[in-house]
């Protein structure tokens, strides 16, 4: 039977969904364990300590995914060893991250906490989760890092397996150590570590199976390559990390305006959206290989169609866990063992959030559309804007409604950062910077206007004009034949051919074409 593209999408991305949602649901399971066992203080306690946790593996999923990224456009522009030594290299990279990383937990531990906002009856309890976690750096970082080659490679299922077997362990680790052996928080800890570990094994086994070989670069390659990966790794290790900086930004201003009470009722919420955030990113890097490809082959077309796919995938899984977290707001907050003033908190809050998640997954694909076509600037301006925006926010609101203000900002950063995303997603072909941004978008509102009230240009494209002035576009446009925006919705709306001319307009002298470098 023959497999089609929408097949393919699917292969891809529900195995990816599913294995973020596992890994998501890593904070639940911890924070229902030891919510049950120590109540709010313990809930506070691994609120504030987790953000720790999730940056090991927002490093790794961030240059596991940079490296794939790579390794996927190499092979598809014919490329056979290069790929080979970025691996490699990639593999080297998490093992120095690893390492220094773990110095940094255990040998600034007192710094951290001050950062992560522990103060008082918290802070010796996410000192005792922090140094369990700083243990087991080399099996998240490494866990978290190699799937994305597995999926790369067409093993999609096979790292839904993998993290998924660590979930299973997480789980029977949680219970045995904090329900029968009364570990605390250093019992949920261990469970997290030896669950990536789990993880981590499945995940070399494969790689071993497949014969993904191991080539080191030569000593002059290895800074060279490294820089290259962290340039494309800062997205997804941005998008993977931001809701932690808001977290920690959020538990600041939440125990100054309402104490320990509201930081439990925000670790409650938290812990839910931190799944439907884990759920888009496996949208999105779940359809990543399948656009690393068609961008590194010059198929533009099958680019803009799975970007689409990605889109509506993303908005379909928003509405359904929209309408389910709606129906289940007011036993939430008892799963995690929050007492009955706190479980209040979170069914009066829980729709704030809720109703700002589908401006999020719309940001959140076009973040991974923009960092597997290695548009880097861009992804960066969008994977900082929403923790930037919140401080904003919080800077000025509580001011103004107290804790209702800290409540109001996630919900209006998200809204702001959806106003970004847009017409950056619009306009991305060309721009590859912020002031490249707004240049494009100021000269092709001129040329709109041109066209409306005075003339009707013969030839024109901004890209073709700043090609013809500049040299040829770094990122390429898929036309032929130059088009505006308008020329592209007329396109559509009439079934003009896509190989025909629009009309009045004349096609590019052989000089003036756009390559496919």
């Amino acid at each position: 039977m023959k497999t089609t593209r929408h097949d393919s999408f699917a292969a891809y991305v529900l195995p990816s969904v599913l294995a973020f949602a596992l890994s998501g649901l890593y904070t639940i399971v911890d924070g229902f364990f030891i919510g049950q066992s120590l109540g709010d203080l313990g809930l506070a306690a691994i609120t504030l300590a987790y953000p720790a946790a999730a940056l090991l593996q927002a490093v790794g999923t961030g240059i596991g995914l940079a490296g794939a990224i790579r390794c996927t456009i190499l092979q598809a522009r014919g490329e056979e060893q290069t790929p080979r030594t970025c691996f490699s290299g990639t593999v080297l990279l998490l093992l120095a991250t690893s390492a220094a990383f773990a110095a940094v937990l255990l040998g600034l531990l007192g710094p951290v906490l001050t950062v992560l906002g522990a103060q008082d009856e918290a802070r010796p309890l996410a000192a005792e989760y922090i140094r369990v976690i700083a243990c087991g750096t080399a099996f998240q970082i490494l866990a978290t890092g190699l799937v994305p080659f597995i999926r790369n490679l067409g093993g999609s299922a096979f790292a839904m397996v993998a993290m998924g077997t660590g979930f299973v362990t997480n789980i029977a680790l949680d219970y045995l150590f904090v329900w029968e052996f009364h570990w605390g928080m250093a019992g949920g800890a261990w469970a997290t570590v030896i669950g990536q570990a789990a993880t981590m094994l499945l995940a070399i086994g494969y790689l071993v199976r497949r014969r993904v070989g191991f080539v080191p670069p030569k000593a002059g390659e290895v800074l060279p390559l490294w820089g290259a990966l962290l340039k494309v790794a800062a997205a997804p290790i941005g998008l993977t990390f931001s809701p932690n900086i808001t977290l920690m930004v959020m538990n600041h201003f939440l125990l100054r305006y309402g104490g320990a009470l509201a930081i439990a009722v925000y670790g409650c919420i938290d812990y839910v959206l931190s799944t439907i955030y884990m759920l888009l990113q496996g949208v999105g890097d779940g359809s990543q290989p399948l656009i690393s490809r068609a961008y590194g082959a010059g198929d533009f077309g099958e680019l803009r169609r799975t970007g689409a796919r990605a889109y509506r995938a993303a908005f379909g899984i928003t509405a359904v866990c929209i309408v389910a977290l709606f129906l289940a707001r007011s036993v939430i907050g008892v799963l995690f063992g929050a007492s009955a003033e706190a479980n209040a908190g979170v069914t009066a809050r829980l729709p704030l959030f809720l109703a700002t998640l589908p401006l999020l997954a719309y940001t959140r694909v076009t973040i991974a559309y923009f960092y597997a076509t290695e548009k880097t600037a861009l992804s960066y301006v969008l994977v900082f804007s929403e923790p930037v925006l919140t401080f904003v926010v919080l800077l000025i609101l509580p001011q103004l409604f107290k804790l209702t203000g800290v409540w109001l900002a996630i919900p209006a950063a998200q809204a702001l950062t959806f106003c970004i995303a847009v017409p950056a997603r619009r306009i991305l072909d060309d721009a590859t910077s912020p002031i490249a941004l707004v240049r494009c978008s100021v000269e092709s509102t001129l040329f709109i206007l041109a066209r409306r009230f005075l003339i009707s240009p013969p030839i024109v494209l901004t890209s073709a004009w700043k090609q013809e002035r500049h040299g040829a576009s770094r990122h390429p446009l898929p036309q032929t034949y130059p088009r505006s925006r308008g020329a592209e919705i007329r396109v559509r709306r009439y079934g003009a051919s896509r190989t025909a001319a629009p009309r009045n307009y004349a096609p590019l002298r052989p000089e003036h074409r756009l390559d496919n470098r």
